[in-house]
């Protein structure tokens, strides 16, 4: 990487220029950037000849392309990863969509009807495919365990961890247990577990209670029989709320129903979305940028995805937006970034 950003920075004040009209007017338009449109409307001091030279060198570069046999060129990955890094302007969020986040998030209260909503209002605001995802537990330190007998053959173990989020699983036991001894087992469990993430537990557990797991009740084997039910992330993915569908199929590269047919394969394939959102290490309410051949997914690399991660104490989530690459990226990466520190901040207040 050291190298390619040695080479970006060697591009000509220019270079520069010329490549910022052409990514900023196709993103746009969608249409391809003749040089006479940039000597009109940007470098009123350069000829269109000039211009076209500067485009060939960039073309020669890698930075453009031209698209058959139109004049006019259209940036390449290389072209957007440039753009992003050292050209554009980013723009800051317009009151309007400001107001209207916040004031759907002030007004949901369940916490997964606000994530489902939210993905819906990313959708409509940024016009793209846009995804939220609900917050991994795995990483969420475990606070206590209460063992409750529901009847004489379930028992409801309630999960709580120290983020104010509480889980429930119902286990299926093989006879009645006396409340004393779940109690004594739920004070043993909490001891042991205490301040441990719930992927620690899942990975320790069985070391953690070797000790133990031949007391009378049974309930110890159960638990390692089912710790993978109890302190796993296995059903969240179940929880990805994506929005936005309609809004990306009336852009104008999925015109074409090749392109239509790809787009809406990647929307109802969930196990490349939450590879794409979760690719890269980053930091919270920093968005992270993958352009075209970055996303390593053979049937993602057409697009670009936008991504930034909220935390509530250690217990993590993702806000992300899929579009083309020709996406307005002066506007989507501090939306993105927007929501998920708004997100981040509702959960916490709401603890």
């Amino acid at each position: 990487m050291p190298e390619q950003e040695a080479q970006n920075q060697q591009l000509s004040p220019r270079e520069q220029s010329v490549l910022r009209h052409v990514v900023d007017n196709f993103i746009r338009t969608a249409i391809p950037v003749g040089s006479r449109y940039i000597s009109r409307h940007f470098e009123s001091g350069l000829s269109a000849a000039s211009i076209r030279n500067v485009m060939a060198d960039l073309e020669e570069l890698g930075y453009l392309t031209h698209p058959h046999t139109s004049a006019g060129r259209v940036p390449t990955d290389q072209g957007y990863r440039f753009y992003v890094d050292y050209l554009m302007e980013v723009e800051n969020i317009s009151e309007i969509d400001r107001h209207a986040i916040q004031k759907h998030l002030d007004t949901v209260v369940d916490t997964e009807e606000m994530l489902r909503e939210t993905s819906r209002l990313l959708g409509k605001i940024s016009r793209q495919l846009s995804i939220v995802t609900s917050p991994h537990l795995s990483s969420g330190i475990f606070e206590k365990l209460e063992l409750i007998p529901v009847s004489s053959s379930r028992l409801l173990v309630v999960v709580s961890i120290r983020t104010g989020i509480i889980r429930t699983i119902m286990l299926e036991i093989g006879a009645e247990v006396a409340r004393d001894r779940l109690d004594d087992l739920s004070r043993r469990l909490n001891e042991r577990l205490s301040g441990l993430t719930l992927r620690e537990i899942r990975d320790t557990f069985v070391d953690r209670m070797r000790d133990i797991r031949d007391e009378h009740t049974g309930l110890i084997r159960l638990f390692v029989d089912s710790v993978d039910q109890l302190f796993s992330d296995s059903k969240e993915r179940e929880k990805l709320h994506i929005g936005g569908t309609k809004n990306i199929i009336e852009q104008p590269e999925f015109v074409d129903p090749r392109n239509f047919r790809s787009v809406i394969e990647l929307i109802e394939n969930e196990d490349i979305i939450v590879h794409l959102l979760e690719k890269h290490e980053q930091q919270d309410g920093t968005s992270v940028v993958t352009i075209g051949a970055e996303n390593t997914d053979e049937s993602a690399q057409d697009y670009s995805v936008v991504t930034a991660i909220y935390n509530v104490n250690g217990v993590t989530g993702r806000v992300g937006i899929i579009g083309p690459k020709r996406m307005e990226y002066p506007r989507v990466i501090p939306l993105v970034d927007y929501v998920a520190r708004a997100i981040a901040d509702l959960l916490m207040s709401s603890k």
